[in-house]
């Protein structure tokens, strides 16, 4: 029997409990062999007092004592980026989950792949600014790069391996919480509102995204460097009882999907123990109770963060690392109440349009770019 010996990078997010749970439903597949938090010192010393990793690390250092004064065993404790780069090659491990938001995930991955151990990657901005990067030093290590994200789950366990006879992958998205809303109320969105996800329950920045579709946008981008597909290839149509994850359609006009309730369990589960599939205590679907299933076609002018993904997909280089970073800031700027909703879209399209892309980037250029693009950002939420 394989059992995976897991580090998980953002072990107190939504991401990381639901690993955890996973490795309670199915011990005999998955161990717990490192966390890691950003913040939450005494959240993370009590998952780490219950499944008793070897290494732990937290990436602010002034809460170092705090998570040291609420463990009640001896693992090894490290500290910041550093530690966090440290804990991510562990000797033990198998496999890194990168469930960080943010490009915070991004040296940590490059660091797993370096010391060859299997990523299962649900953090979509590592792969975002430097998907052409992360991918051929996964080929030239040898190691799996396996998607978490419910949506590249699903098309990954659609495709099976196939990639030539694909026409496209078709991305679901729920929606969010202004799907039927009119464009002319946008402005008057609140971050309560926009927090109010209709099927999900995740952290504010992504459920912000989610409502903005700069989420699905994110995905679109990632979808092309884990499946090796062109953005022309790349489709996003709203579901917004999100039952349906993904679909991919092939040569012939045959489309398959992957559907299962909206709980992150389920893709985490089949990235751990994939090619294998294992029960558990996870609900299955109850047909009858389903009723419909509904597809519409996004509201690409209305929400414009599909077609500014698209552009920067296809312009590659620097550019996504750019629209990404733009996004963060002006996520940010919105809960604080300093931007409006319709904000968001503005202010990453007009970073965008200030910036001269690098073609074939190295490492150095695009976190450059990324610094640049949340200066930049900054400037113009000041300026409206």
């Amino acid at each position: 029997m394989n059992r995976k010996r897991v580090v998980v990078l953002g072990a107190t997010g939504s991401i990381g409990e639901s690993a955890q749970k996973v490795a309670r439903d199915i011990p005999e597949r998955m161990e717990i062999v490192g966390l890691a938090a950003n913040t939450s010192a005494r959240k993370l010393a009590e998952q780490a007092n219950e499944l008793r990793p070897q290494a732990v690390c937290i990436v602010d250092e002034s809460k170092a004592s705090e998570l040291r004064a609420h463990l009640e065993y001896a693992p090894k404790v490290l500290v910041g980026e550093a530690g966090l780069c440290e804990i991510a090659t562990l000797a033990e491990a198998d496999m890194v989950l990168i469930a960080i938001i943010g490009t915070g995930g991004l040296r940590p991955a490059l660091a797993a792949i370096e010391a060859g151990k299997d990523l299962a990657v649900a953090s979509k901005e590592i792969l975002v600014m430097a998907g052409e990067i992360v991918m051929e030093a996964a080929r030239a290590k040898g190691v799996r790069v396996l998607p978490v994200d419910s949506e590249h789950n699903a098309i990954f366990q659609c495709l099976d391996g196939q990639t030539a006879e694909v026409r496209r992958l078709i991305l679901t998205a729920s929606g969010g919480p202004f799907r039927k809303m009119p464009a002319s109320e946008f402005a008057g969105v609140t971050p309560e509102q926009a927090l109010r996800h209709p099927t999900w329950n995740m952290g504010p920045k992504i459920t912000i995204d989610s409502a903005t579709l700069f989420n699905k946008g994110l995905e679109m981008i990632e979808a092309r460097w884990l499946f090796d597909v062109q953005m022309a290839r790349v489709e996003v149509v709203v579901h917004p009882q999100s039952i349906v994850h993904s679909m991919v359609e092939f040569a012939d006009g045959s489309v398959l999907a992957q559907m299962s309730h909206s709980d992150m369990c389920f893709p985490i589960q089949y990235a751990v123990t994939w090619p294998e599939r294992v029960p558990n205590s996870l609900a299955p679907l109850d047909f009858g109770k389903l009723r419909q299933l509904d597809f519409e076609t996004p509201r690409s002018d209305d929400f414009p963060a599909l077609k500014l993904a698209r552009r920067a997909g296809e312009t590659g280089g620097t550019l996504p690392a750019v629209l990404n970073a733009a996004n963060e800031v002006a996520v940010a700027a919105f809960l604080d109440r300093q931007l409006s909703f319709p904000g968001i879209w503005q202010v990453v399209e007009q970073v965008m349009n200030r910036h001269a892309s690098i073609a074939d980037a190295p490492l150095d250029a695009i976190l450059g770019a990324d610094q640049w693009a949340r200066v930049e950002a900054a400037d113009v939420i000041r300026a409206i």
